[in-house]
């Protein structure tokens, strides 16, 4: 009797362990920014899923920089850290944003040759969390 009871009990908190380590990738998950991208100009940017890794959890993210002469070499920056948090990366697009301070406007659009072109929409979306007070637009347009 004693070793069942044993065993719920070890069941029990193992079961807890991986509540808890689930609560807590949620919550690394949560800390991950929605947007980084460059203060200004005009960049590429990718759109990027960050999942919990043997989870469920989600959510997208936005990254763009000047530095990047291609979409793919954001990307190897972000999957990279991503892992390091126990996440895994899957890239749904990119494009271009080009980024007017002064103005308080942002405007999306474009595609990536290696990635196919982001929903711009979600991106958007994205922005507006970040950017609330600016005028963001976005199009299917190449330019």
């Amino acid at each position: 009797m004693l070793s069942v009871v044993g065993r719920r009990l070890n069941s029990l908190r193992v079961s807890g362990l991986l509540t808890t380590a689930t609560v807590a990738m949620a919550d690394a998950l949560a800390k991950i920014p929605d947007v980084e991208i460059d203060p200004e100009g005009t960049f590429k940017y990718i759109l990027v899923r960050v999942k919990v890794k043997d989870g469920d959890a989600h959510k997208d993210i936005v990254r763009g920089t000047k530095s990047a002469e291609y979409h793919n070499h954001i990307f190897e920056k972000v999957s990279p850290a991503m892992e390091a948090l126990g996440m895994e990366c899957k890239c749904l697009g990119g494009g271009k944003i080009e980024h007017k301070s002064q103005e308080k406007k942002l405007r999306v659009f474009g595609e990536s040759t290696a990635f196919g072109k982001a929903d711009h929409s979600v991106s958007v979306e994205k922005l507006k969390s970040a950017y609330s007070n600016y005028e963001i637009t976005w199009s299917d347009d190449k330019k």
